[in-house]
């Protein structure tokens, strides 16, 4: 069993993901969480996260009898800030901050470092920085700016590492983390991504019982998955509502509404006049969130007292949890508020049922193949809870809704054409908040933009835009431009996250 402490940093969550890909099992826990806790929980590995705060003046109330028990620990980024600390080293306030790609040199002899390169590339995130090492610990690791990078105690049990080996743009980080586990802990990989499966349903049977709960379900992959588990759970005891908002993309209401009217105990409810009402005039994209989650729970509130519902299951993930709030009230830094976790009205009379709430969506996906779920929906790409309308900046119209749609299509079909649908994580269209003076049919028009986005991802919390070939761009521009007769310009996005996010909204 591996812990996982959470200081509130935006990448603890990929620990916990890296660490299963391994096929080792963790479970993160919250900064508070005392000696005797981890022991009934029989950990035997502790991995202390990064976080934004100074050890120097953050008061966490961290149980440092944690760091002088037996277990084996590994400190990334704040977490080796503290072991230095705890242990009598001092953390100072860095001139330069390191930021993004750095080349590392690691002590090859060390273990942590078997078979890494002489010089390999980190991702650092860091301002303070450790400047003198604690008694019976060693330097195990430098970049050009900073001497101490790395460092071991003695016994060899507790190491430190300034880097962040979750993070995808550190190359060598898996193996760093896989030494670890394998050479140092010397545990046995035995976890997979099908043995959740069994968690899943053994928490709705915990929480649901003989209840009755609905299932916010958008036909999107996480909500259309527990859909089918709920049933297969709970059977009649469970209703999958899809609230159709008005913000779906073209076709889709109608896709849903085949698919799964005969699968699950279902009901299909058209509020999108009732949604684009609540957020019309609005322009602030938390504001925006915030109305659409509020106005779904209302209709689920109404639905679920007409079936005799006292809970409300969601398909929220990993990402979505983190990228709201710490899942575990630490001291991670909101980013925005994602519609079925930060949008939630602090009253509502649903108890919540998430069992997807530590998953990724590759392990997701996963799950869904093994219940059979076709590929339309499996293969799907993300799409957010509050739809269209974030993905149009500023206010929302009827007209404006129709003008992206209708820009989106075209770039679903042309990457599907491409053959590249599959092989990213995300592309879709954005509709900006500016017009463009162009020239069409020898005419002066004065019309709108579109940007595209198009990114690749493992797990959405970092993410890298696409070099796409030129001419699928260009058929994706002129499509737009010569069929969507409100637009005059196309953009391509090419910031990656960060430091931005995949969304614009």
């Amino acid at each position: 069993m591996i812990g996982i402490i959470d200081f509130g940093s935006q990448y603890t969550q990929l620990i916990a993901r890296r660490i299963r890909e391994l096929k080792f099992y963790c479970e993160i826990l919250h900064h508070q969480t005392k000696l005797e806790e981890l022991k009934a929980k029989g950990v035997k590995v502790i991995i202390l996260s990064g976080g934004p705060g100074h050890v120097s003046n953050n008061q966490l109330n961290f149980d440092v009898r944690i760091l002088k028990s037996d277990f084996y620990i590994l400190g990334i980024c704040y977490g080796m800030q503290l072991i230095a600390k705890v242990f009598g080293g001092k953390v100072s306030h860095g001139k330069i901050r390191e930021y993004g790609k750095t080349i590392f040199y690691p002590d090859k002899k060390e273990k942590i470092f078997k078979n890494l390169k002489n010089e390999t590339v980190v991702w650092m995130s860091h301002w303070d920085y450790v400047s003198k090492i604690p008694q019976n610990f060693e330097i195990i690791g430098k970049t050009e700016n900073i001497e101490i990078s790395a460092i071991k105690d003695k016994d060899g049990k507790i190491y430190g590492i300034q880097f962040h080996p979750e993070v995808v743009h550190t190359e060598e980080g898996k193996k760093v983390l896989k030494n670890f586990l394998l050479d140092i802990c010397k545990l046995t990989p035995n976890w997979n991504s099908f043995s959740m499966v069994k968690k899943i349903e053994e928490e709705i049977k915990e929480k649901v019982g003989n209840k009755r709960v609905i299932c916010g379900l958008s036909g999107g992959i996480d909500s259309s998955l527990l859909s089918i588990i709920l049933n297969n759970v709970c059977g009649k005891n469970s209703l999958s509502i899809f609230v159709n908002n008005g913000f779906l993309r073209k076709n889709e209401p109608e896709q849903i509404i085949n698919f799964f009217e005969n699968k699950v105990n279902f009901k299909y409810i058209d509020a999108s006049k009732t949604f684009l009402e609540k957020i019309r005039n609005v322009e602030d994209p938390e504001e925006k969130r915030k109305i659409i989650g509020n106005t779904f729970i209302e209709i689920f509130e109404k639905e679920g007292e007409n079936f005799g519902a006292e809970f409300l299951a969601q398909g929220t993930l990993y990402p979505d949890v983190i990228e709201s709030i710490s899942p575990f009230k630490g001291p991670s830094a909101r980013i925005k508020t994602h519609h079925n976790v930060g949008g939630l009205p602090e009253k509502m009379k649903f108890k919540l049922v998430e069992p997807f709430k530590f998953l990724f969506k590759d392990e997701i996906r996963k799950i869904a193949r093994k219940f059979n779920l076709p590929d339309f929906i499996i293969n799907r790409h993300p799409f957010p809870g509050p739809g269209l309308a974030v993905r149009i900046i500023g206010p929302v119209t009827e007209e404006r809704l129709e003008i992206l749609r209708e820009a989106d299509i075209i770039v679903e079909e042309e990457i599907k054409k491409a053959d590249l649908y599959n092989k990213i994580w995300q592309a879709f269209a954005v509709l900006l908040p500016v017009k463009s003076v162009g020239i069409m049919g020898d005419k002066r028009t004065y019309a709108n933009v579109i940007a595209i986005r198009i990114v690749k991802s493992k797990d959405g919390m970092t993410a890298d835009w696409v070099k796409i070939q030129y001419k699928v761009l260009e058929k994706i521009s002129n499509r737009i431009v010569n069929e969507v007769k409100e637009v005059n310009r196309v953009v391509y996005d090419i910031t990656s996250k960060p430091p931005a996010t995949i969304e614009w909204e």
